[in-house]
């Protein structure tokens, strides 16, 4: 019998917009959307029109069911637009309001910040995104322009400008093949920064060339002669890098820095949703639109078979609600191998994402995360902190206090 989860549209239609969509000024090796440029080879200037904007404005607000509106604003890298589009965007997002309140994120590479642009993020309170996968050495390994130099320097000047002007940001830090053996220098880096809202994101992709010239291979597809890209981060290591981290926001930062993974593993073992869709029990909730108005069922899935549909023939809810996509939300429990199902950490993980799930079970069941043994490492080893901070909430206390208790579980 087949589990039976929440809809993943109990929450409010949510779908990150691209508006100049894979164009970027870096060229960052890893970068899973760079190549899908390619999907649009007929098109030569891949940015979104006003018209289509005011479109998905007017659309997107109509469609929510709940009075607080989340915009994403997406790359390639976003700031290649000026910022008369986005002043675009605000006034119309004010047209159709209908007194709801109106939230704005942003994600950047950081590399084109100017003043014009902090005044701008601070004056309408933007949450800005930076990329940057920690000390120089680390984030130049992969992280360079189209000419091959590296673009630290630059987005540390970002950040500085980012912080002269009060602007409210975090970290999306990239954790790969290079990087992964450094957790403690990678942590520093931030609170040496004061960054105190971090996301790590494990870079897992695999690499089968197509005929139309683009290398990654589409989730999902089972097939033992794909290569895993070299850039991969190993599971294991994962699970090492999660573990030392933890170890040492453990001794005094809980409650100080925000972690995500943490907080979201905390939010699954409390029984409330995590805050990131990779632990959720369902898919399906984040689609993306692309310049030109074709909608996705997720960022990561920008392949022609997940396409589903175009804003200018469905609207967003009927796309949101599709059958398709639907079954795509649903079917990240349903598609689990039994393994998975039975394992004591399921709660925690849920599968993880599904683009991660490209092994085999022992038993040779297909499905099982690449990941997992990251994660089970990690979930084992923060098993007993997370049951205090449990213990903690329901109690009425401060989780915060699972540092009296550091190195005692």
């Amino acid at each position: 019998m087949e589990k039976q989860i929440i809809s993943p549209f109990a929450r409010s239609v949510y779908v990150m917009l691209k508006p100049v969509g894979s164009v970027c000024n870096l060229a960052c090796e890893y970068c899973y959307y760079l190549e899908k440029g390619k999907l649009y080879t007929q098109v030569k200037n891949h940015i979104m029109t006003n018209e289509l904007l005011e479109r998905f404005i007017r659309e997107y607000l109509s469609s929510q069911t709940m009075q607080q509106v989340l915009f994403t604003w997406h790359g390639g890298e976003t700031l290649m637009r000026p910022i008369s589009f986005y002043k675009k965007a605000l006034e119309l997002q004010q047209k159709y309001a209908q007194g709801r309140q109106i939230d704005n994120c942003i994600q950047t590479n950081g590399t084109l910040l100017n003043d014009e642009w902090c005044l701008f993020f601070k004056e309408n309170n933007f949450l800005v995104g930076i990329s940057v996968d920690g000390p120089q050495e680390f984030h130049d390994e992969y992280r360079r322009n189209r000419q091959g130099l590296p673009s630290f320097v630059k987005v540390m000047k970002g950040i500085q400008l980012l912080k002269k002007h009060g602007v409210e940001y975090n970290a999306m830090a990239v954790v790969n093949d290079y990087n992964v053996d450094h957790p403690l220098a990678f942590y520093n880096f931030f609170k040496e920064l004061e960054c105190r809202y971090i996301q790590f994101t494990p870079i897992v992709e695999r690499i089968s060339p197509h005929n139309d010239g683009t290398l990654l291979t589409m989730p999902g597809k089972q097939d033992a002669n794909i290569k895993l890209a070299p850039f991969s981060v190993e599971a294991g290591k994962w699970g090492n890098f999660l573990c030392a981290i933890f170890n040492e926001w453990l001794k005094k930062d809980v409650g100080t820095y925000y972690i995500q993974l943490f907080d979201a593993t905390l939010a699954n073992w409390v029984g409330e949703l995590p805050g990131i869709c990779t632990l959720a029990p369902t898919c399906g909730h984040a689609g993306v639109m692309e310049f030109n108005g074709d909608v996705y069922s997720c960022d990561h899935y920008v392949f022609p078979e997940y396409k589903l549909g175009n804003i200018y023939t469905k609207t967003i809810t009927e796309m949101m609600y599709s059958p398709s996509q639907m079954a795509f939300g649903s079917d990240k429990y349903n598609k689990l191998p039994s393994q998975c199902k039975a394992c004591e950490f399921l709660f925690a993980c849920n599968g993880e994402c599904p683009k991660n799930r490209f092994l085999y079970t022992a038993n040779g069941e297909p499905g099982l995360n690449y990941l997992c043994k990251g994660y089970k490492k990690f979930f084992t080893h923060a098993a007993p902190y997370m049951d205090f901070m449990k213990k903690e909430l329901l109690a009425k206390r401060a989780p915060a206090n699972v540092m009296n208790v550091a190195g005692q579980l």
